[in-house]
């Protein structure tokens, strides 16, 4: 299974480099279930440049983030109250209202599902810019962070 995975992941990144790495992160973002770290550390791992492909990856998490946040702003709010209930959904906004910032810096920052996170904040009307900012912020360092073990991992086989 892992064989495929990479096999896969190495294809992605070898006809389709930076925008391949774009394409990952902005859909993770949004709906798609495969994290973009190790597309991230086998483009690293295959030559492209750490700091090019982190940033990538951030411009593309960022955006997909800010898509799942618009989408949830305009679609979520009915859904979310007819499946959580009127009560439980004013407890979530209060919760998200309070905690929304950190909510996101942690999600950005560590395997928290990010975009949980991001139509939640856009559901729960959280403003872009703190949005922005707290995405940005978590994304970059997690994906400097990966993108220069992957270059470092590459150099070592």
């Amino acid at each position: 299974m892992l064989e495929g995975l990479e096999a896969w992941a190495r294809g992605v990144v070898e006809s389709y480099g930076y925008a391949g790495i774009f394409l990952i992160s902005f859909s993770e973002s949004i709906a798609q279930p495969v994290p973009p770290d190790p597309f991230i550390a086998g483009a690293t791992a295959l030559g492209l440049s750490p700091l090019l492909s982190a940033l990538v990856a951030t411009l593309g998490s960022v955006l997909g983030g800010l898509t799942a946040h618009t989408l949830g702003l305009l679609l979520g709010e009915p859904v979310a109250k007819k499946l959580l209930g009127e009560r439980n959904f004013l407890k979530g906004e209060a919760l998200f209202n309070r905690f929304g910032v950190w909510a996101v810096l942690l999600a950005a920052l560590t395997p928290i599902p990010f975009k949980v996170i991001c139509w939640l904040a856009g559901i729960f009307e959280m403003p872009r810019l703190p949005f922005l900012i707290a995405s940005f912020v978590g994304r970059l360092p997690r994906f400097l962070l990966v993108a220069y073990l992957g270059d470092l991992l590459g150099g070592l086989l």
